[in-house]
């Protein structure tokens, strides 16, 4: 008792509390203004996060460990919650369904950044951190848009959720080399790194698609609470684990996401959602507060030019996924829900924090992440807009 009054009553905690509970209440209005906008919130976030941060308007006075643990809180949720939307024979049907897709997806977005990253001077490894970044679209924002702009149970929303899935895979071995290379690990590491991803991932797979209803025998969706902790706990000691033997925490909550199917899936969507837009915006804004503003500025002219690439490379994916399709603007829409970068290219920053050139690369994917998200939700107000005027 004396321990919690001492916690209560100290000038540090009461400032943090008081810092916390403003910048919720301010994203909460951030949200309702976007929402009435009909506009992605992560771009407010994410400046509402270097407003805050260091070098920022109004610097808040939290730690370095409380910022990185609530930025991995955040994205193990989001990703959770990602897998949650999906079950394992749909995810393997759409990327049977559109892997005629990946490779124009890979030559037009990955290639590009690669390139940009070895002009750079930043390497091989720059190449293929900067390669993943502009590659991988973000499920999370594309998801948000397709529901808001009404599209949610379309033929083009299938699509684009395929493209999706077959990018979200893709990373299943592609975060463990980047691990491996980014600590300097060696070829062995690196190549036990991808086999131990590759079998987790395919064990959940196997177990998602052939045994749907075996966690259902054992998991009551009658008890909310149970059910809300026993899921989100799992999230999180499976990504403390997979940390601990070289397998991403972000890949790891999604798969355990994945592995809920059925009615306990449906169970925990409902349960988790209300904590859905929470952790996102933790997510995003704790990421925006561990960088100086003066670093996005002069990181932006590169992240607009890695934008523009991103938006001509996605082009090309939504023409490839909306092939035979009678709508003329599908490859259009297609390319605007794909285009914003988010929660896994800011992951694959975080990763790639401890190089040389960890720090420039921070600033340039917030302000790519910024862009692509500007770029998506603007083009689909215009396509809206000329919709509505057909």
């Amino acid at each position: 008792m004396n321990v919690l009054t001492a916690v209560a009553s100290s000038p540090t905690s009461i400032l943090t509390l008081i810092e916390l509970g403003a910048m919720l209440l301010g994203l909460g209005i951030t949200a309702f203004v976007a929402h009435r906008l009909r506009f992605s919130v992560v771009p407010f976030y994410l400046l509402i996060g270097l407003f805050l941060g260091k070098g920022g308007f109004f610097p808040l006075e939290l730690s370095e460990d409380f910022l990185n643990t609530g930025a991995q809180l955040g994205a193990i949720a989001l990703l959770l919650m990602l897998g949650l939307e999906y079950s394992g024979r749909e995810l393997i049907g759409a990327f049977l369904e559109r892997r005629s897709v990946g490779p124009i997806d890979i030559l037009a977005n990955f290639v590009p950044g690669a390139i940009i990253g070895l002009l750079l001077g930043w390497g091989m490894l720059g190449a293929l951190v900067l390669g993943g970044i502009t590659f991988v679209s973000s499920s999370g924002i594309a998801a948000q848009l397709i529901k808001d702009t009404g599209w949610r149970q379309s033929e083009l929303a299938k699509r684009v959720t395929s493209v999706l899935v077959f990018e979200d895979i893709m990373l299943a071995p592609y975060l463990p080399l980047l691990t491996a290379m980014v600590l300097n690990l060696g070829v062995i590491a690196g190549v036990v790194s991808i086999s131990i991803a590759l079998t987790i991932t395919g064990v959940v797979l196997l177990i998602a698609t052939r045994q749907q209803n075996a966690l259902a025998k054992v998991m009551s969706v009658s008890s909310q609470g149970g059910l809300l902790l026993t899921v989100f706990g799992s999230a999180l000691l499976a990504a403390g684990v997979a940390e601990s033997v070289g397998f991403s925490s972000a890949v790891a909550a999604f798969l355990v996401g994945l592995l809920l199917t059925g009615e306990v899936a449906a169970a925990a969507r409902i349960r988790l959602s209300p904590l859905r837009d929470l952790f996102a915006a933790i997510f995003f804004v704790f990421f925006g507060l561990s960088i100086d503003p003066a670093a996005v500025w002069a990181a932006l002219p590169l992240g607009v030019l890695l934008a523009v690439l991103g938006a001509a490379g996605k082009l090309a994916t939504g023409w490839a996924t909306t092939r035979g399709m009678n709508d003329q603007l599908a490859w259009l829409r297609a390319a605007a829900f794909l285009t914003p970068r988010g929660e896994f290219s800011l992951v694959i920053a975080g990763i790639a924090s401890v190089t040389w050139f960890g720090e420039n690369l921070a600033a340039i994917t917030l302000a790519y992440v910024l862009v692509t998200t500007v770029i998506s939700s603007t083009a689909l107000k215009l396509l809206s807009s000329k919709l509505a005027t057909v």
